[in-house]
């Protein structure tokens, strides 16, 4: 004899399935955060009242991209696109060595660990300097003066950090993206 409750109960957990799906899809398109409140899980018309009925202000899903839990970043691993020798270097915000905005890098941001300046790269551009920093990424943000080529410029936040620095010879890794 079939069981007059399977189709209830197959139909309940298949309308759960695709609520589930719908919000996995829902953010791969917007990028962002979606969530499902719990209630409308309790809301699928399926004929019968639910026997665990959910609270309606609860959130119960977070997705970012097909992930079931939030996150920060995107963690995939950078493409080096070019490698290229360098001379590396060192500068500070000191006036001596900047125009009228010592604060102020080429992007219009503030200056901070991780910036370097670079003539040969558009702003923007990520890089690796593997033989000095291993996988650190530094972001080109700043320009140097015309006539400097092929020359990487490291922000520190002191003047005698960046002499301390020097001049070195290495390569960089141009980064994807």
């Amino acid at each position: 004899m079939p069981d007059p409750y399977r189709g209830v109960f197959h139909m309940r957990r298949l309308a759960i399935q695709a609520v589930y799906a719908g919000v996995i899809l829902s953010s791969l398109g917007g990028g962002g955060f979606s969530s499902v409140g719990a209630g409308s899980l309790s809301g699928i018309d399926t004929g019968e009242t639910p026997q665990y009925p959910l609270p309606e202000a609860s959130q119960v899903v977070f997705v970012q991209g097909t992930s079931l839990s939030p996150i920060a970043e995107h963690y995939a691993p950078e493409r080096i696109i070019q490698k290229i020798r360098v001379v590396v270097t060192g500068y500070s915000s000191d006036p001596k060595q900047t125009d009228d905005t010592p604060y102020i890098t080429a992007a219009g941001t503030l200056v901070r660990e991780g910036i370097v300046a670079a003539n040969f790269l558009p702003l923007g551009t990520k890089i690796k300097l593997p033989h000095l920093y291993g996988d650190r990424v530094f972001v080109v943000e700043d320009r140097m003066h015309p006539r400097k080529h092929y020359q990487v410029d490291i922000w520190f936040p002191s003047y005698w950090e960046a002499l301390h620095f020097g001049a070195k010879r290495t390569y960089i890794e141009v980064l994807e993206g």
